[in-house]
């Protein structure tokens, strides 16, 4: 049987219903997101040509002791600036021809067919978005994310992250923090582990999440006596293999794809890392939210993300790497 015209609009209002709940899936794929979004540092932005992430790079010098009646400086301070980040764009489109529609027959067949496709294009937007966040906002032609390679690189005393060179002077606020050049064993991986917390803490500022491959992850677990392995129930019951470093959650972000790069861990603040989506474009279907081929019997709806990762404490995030 035909269907009608509107039948044909399921594609669209199908992902536009369950877009709440692709963005919602997206961030339980990866633990720093879910820290994030715990946190409440997913912070959507409504327009402007960057992203500007508001940051604190000095402090007031108009604070010391007094006496009496000292005169207090008043001078104009200035402590705050922001780091600017680029839009990042990110779609997969949902098909279905018209053979396909009329091979459906019934609406209920419909849904369940595009139900299938939107929930590959979810999987697919959210393993693109988990792989980003460990990138360094170069690949593919520098349209990926500015993620934790740009964050917290292998040498932070080079490059430029959110518009502030790093190897100026005036950007040393602005570096982050390394442990390079020890071979990783069981014996060795928590006390190089304690020394680079050591250089990350600030008060009760501390790392509150590390993530690793399989290899560090390893010789981690390996390093532990089985009484002492406390697990995070908040962090276990998503899915996700963790355990207790301190106060932070150990979270393997390895297994099949390993998205951490081999021998390299990450120990991390959120309380300055943050995921901006753009208020208008956090999977959704882009308008037209129906699209017709014009020399071909079929339809497509895209499935789109806009935004980036962004860090407003680049000096609280440390990375250990491993030879």
């Amino acid at each position: 049987m035909a269907f009608p015209s509107t039948i044909t609009d399921i594609v669209a209002t199908t992902i536009q219903s369950r877009s709440r709940q692709i963005a919602d899936n997206v961030t339980k794929n990866n633990a720093l997101l879910m820290k994030l979004n715990e946190r409440g540092n997913r912070k959507p932005f409504s327009g402007g040509n960057v992203i500007l992430q508001e940051l604190s790079f000095a402090q007031n010098g108009n604070g010391g002791w007094y006496s009496g009646y000292d005169l207090l400086p008043v001078a104009a301070q200035d402590v705050i600036s922001a780091a600017e980040f680029q839009i990042k764009q990110l779609a997969c489109p949902v098909t279905i021809s018209g053979l396909e529609t009329l091979q459906n027959a019934g609406r209920e067949q419909m849904i369940d067919l595009l139900e299938a496709r939107i929930g590959v294009g979810e999987a697919t937007m959210a393993n693109l978005l988990a792989s980003g966040i460990y990138s360094d906002g170069t690949t593919f032609g520098g349209k990926v994310l500015t993620g934790l390679d740009a964050a917290v690189p292998v040498n932070p005393a080079t490059g430029t992250y959110g518009g502030i060179d790093r190897s100026a002077t005036v950007g040393a606020f602005w570096r982050s923090q390394v442990a390079t050049g020890t071979t990783i064993t069981a014996a060795n991986i928590q006390a190089t582990m304690n020394a680079l917390y050591a250089t990350l803490v600030r008060g009760k500022n501390v790392p509150d999440l590390v993530v690793s491959g399989n290899d560090l992850w390893a010789l981690y677990m390996g390093s532990l006596q089985a009484q002492q392995r406390f697990t995070d129930p908040n962090t276990a019951k998503l899915g996700f293999p963790s355990i207790k470093y301190i106060t932070a959650d150990y979270v393997l972000d390895g297994g099949i794809g390993n998205l951490v790069t081999t021998k390299t861990m990450f120990m991390l603040n959120t309380e300055y890392i943050f995921l901006r989506p753009h208020a208008q474009r956090d999977m959704v279907a882009i308008a037209p939210d129906k699209r017709s081929a014009i020399n071909q019997d079929a339809e497509v709806s895209i499935l789109g993300w806009a935004g980036n990762l962004t860090c407003s404490g680049a000096q609280f995030q440390g990375r250990l790497i491993g030879s």
